[in-house]
């Protein structure tokens, strides 16, 4: 039985000097698909080059609510170019952080709205990053759908359960990390035994987050059986049923990872 990390950072430094070797082990592992996660628009060729590189890479195109003072004037040109490469299945992560604040809240929020327009537009999911902002991506979220339907996820959900229903309520779905497998989740376990099983998905948020019993290592791809072993005890299903449901989920969410390859 195959899973699928559904965001990961295969961009990132950490993984520059054996990326052959990490791709292999999650292969080894039973990880059919990564998708790898931009986080800035400018980065948007070396993520289209990795996914190009890797049979099952894919990747999404966006700005980080961490670099939104970098790129406060979102590129439509570039995500429309990079969004129409059949292996671009997202936009994001854009979203809010008010731990770091490294953008000013203003500028933050116009940033994610205006990339919360382009997945309308285009079609595609947007994977949303939200930490210590529960009550402003909530509003936000509840403004555009309002405006105007678009199909969303809740990235390495760690927020609290009020924020978990309200995107359930929108028609988002909720991803879990290697937090969920740390001894103190246990709020976190009960909101995902809660959450439908066919609006849930695993990620890594490599090289971040490395679940039990890696935590405190660098993390990869081939982690996220970890991940699934405890949502599927969390839930009370098998590990078979996680799989499989996290998959679908996954593939019917990025529609465009489905295309041509089942």
């Amino acid at each position: 039985m195959t899973v699928i990390d559904s965001h990961c950072h295969l961009d990132f430094p950490d993984f520059a000097d054996e990326l052959d070797a990490v791709v292999a082990r999650a292969r080894a592992a039973g990880v059919e698909r990564m998708v790898t996660i931009s986080t800035r628009v400018a980065h948007g060729d070396a993520l289209r080059t990795l996914a190009e590189r890797f049979d099952d890479v894919y990747f999404s195109i966006g700005t980080h609510p961490h670099k939104a003072a970098e790129e406060a004037e979102t590129d439509t040109a570039a995500i429309r170019r990079f969004a129409a490469h059949p292996k671009c299945v997202a936009l994001g992560e854009a979203g809010l952080d008010f731990h770091y604040d490294y953008a000013p809240r203003a500028v933050a929020e116009r940033v994610f709205r205006a990339q919360i327009a382009l997945a309308r537009e285009l079609k595609l999911p947007l994977v949303i990053h939200a930490r210590e902002a529960d009550a402003d991506v909530a509003r936000i979220l509840r403004e555009e759908t309002a405006a105007g339907p678009f199909s969303a996820l809740l990235h390495c959900f760690t927020s609290s359960r009020e924020l978990a229903e309200t995107g359930l309520e929108l028609g988002l779905y909720i991803s879990f990390s290697g937090v969920l497998t740390f001894k103190n989740s246990s709020d976190l376990r009960a909101i995902a035994r809660d959450a439908p099983l066919d609006r849930v998905l695993i990620e890594t948020d490599a090289p971040y987050l490395a679940p039990v019993p890696r935590r405190g290592k660098r993390n990869e791809p081939a982690f996220v059986v970890e991940t699934a072993k405890v949502l599927a005890d969390a839930k009370g299903v098998s590990f078979d049923q996680i799989a499989t449901a996290t998959r679908d989920n996954t593939l019917r969410l990025f529609a465009k990872m489905a295309e041509g390859r089942v």
